[in-house]
């Protein structure tokens, strides 16, 4: 199969080939998403096979507003109307129990609910739009691999898999959406994103946070709960921010002759100057919000450098606000090795 490059020029051609049960490649805030119809479940199921994601992974339906939901969910409590209002368009998914037979099992793994975000990206919305139904759109990547951020991440994992690729430039959050069950007693965070805690429940009064971690035997409400995430094929450690040096954990690895790289702010990376073999900088400012962004294009920047390393060190950064998906990502990445003096 030959994967093609879209751009809003030639929207139209995404568009049928969606229409015909073809998987196309979409652009939003957070990542890239791999669109296919979410009535459609034959087309749904050739996302599962290019992706090699295992098939009781739930997918998230991306729709292109608020009155979308009422073809699929049972009743949309007043809490979640409140935060649709304050951040849809944008990068919340929120799962909803769905009316039964609403949408494939394909789509919901299973479940008696579903989750659903309104992207914001006014091509994807165009491309939802004309499709005339709601598209699944997991990240566009090979399942278990660091989130596809630009059109080439896509095309690197997928090329030959998928009929093409909504060229929409960089994304500008490059973390994927916030994922809050509505389908209990208390919202719960099941993924953490760029909106937080803090922003949720200055909307909605209390959230609580998932601490669970999967077993097998678990179906997961939401994508990133269960199965290995965000992993390059280079081996990954973290530094710890608070007790940790990068030239020492440098000076380590070189002992043992390693190549080394480092994903990390500017005057980290400046000071460590050539004692590394590779290098990509999360943050010129030392923000977490800038590193969040940065942090997958750097990981697959690094995992395809010319010269093949052999471990990359990463920094951290406290888990609080962004921070909490910044290391969400960080540690699911690095299998959660940490280096620490």
């Amino acid at each position: 199969m030959e994967t093609n490059y879209f751009s809003e020029e030639t929207l139209n051609q995404a568009v049928e080939l969606l229409q015909k049960g073809e998987l196309v490649a979409f652009p939003t805030e957070t990542v890239y998403g791999l669109g296919a119809d979410a009535t459609n479940a034959e087309a749904v199921q050739k996302v599962y096979q290019a992706k090699g994601r295992p098939s009781d992974n739930p997918l998230i339906v991306h729709v292109t507003g608020q009155e979308d939901l009422t073809h699929y969910v049972e009743s949309i409590p007043v809490e979640a109307k409140k935060l649709m209002d304050s951040f849809w368009p944008g990068p919340l998914t929120l799962i909803f129990k769905i009316i039964p037979g609403s949408l494939p099992s394909v789509v919901t793994g299973g479940l008696e609910t579903a989750a659903f975000r309104m992207p914001a990206n006014d091509l994807t919305l165009a491309l939802i739009e004309q499709v005339g139904a709601p598209l699944v759109g997991p990240s566009a990547n090979t399942s278990g691999k660091p989130s596809p951020t630009t059109a080439k991440h896509v095309m690197h994992d997928l090329a030959g898999k998928i009929a093409g690729i909504l060229e929409g430039g960089a994304t500008s959050v490059g973390l994927e959406s916030t994922v809050l069950d509505m389908s209990g007693d208390v919202p719960m965070i099941l993924r953490p994103g760029q909106l937080t805690e803090v922003d949720l429940e200055q909307v909605i009064g209390e959230v609580t946070i998932d601490r669970h971690l999967m077993t097998e035997t678990e179906a997961p409400k939401s994508p990133g709960m269960k199965y290995k995430h965000y992993s390059p094929n280079v081996e990954v450690w973290m530094i710890d921010y608070l007790k940790a040096d990068f030239k020492e954990a440098v000076s380590l690895a070189k002992k043992d002759h390693l190549n080394v790289g480092v994903l990390a702010s500017e005057k980290i990376v400046s000071d460590l100057g050539s004692e590394i073999t590779a290098s990509y900088i999360l943050t010129s400012n030392g923000t977490v919000s800038e590193a969040a962004k940065h942090l997958f294009a750097g990981l697959r920047a690094l995992d395809e450098w010319e010269e093949p390393l052999d471990l990359v060190l990463v920094e951290t950064f406290p888990e609080i606000g962004v921070g909490a998906a910044y290391m969400n990502r960080l540690k699911k990445a690095s299998g959660g090795k940490i280096f620490k003096c």
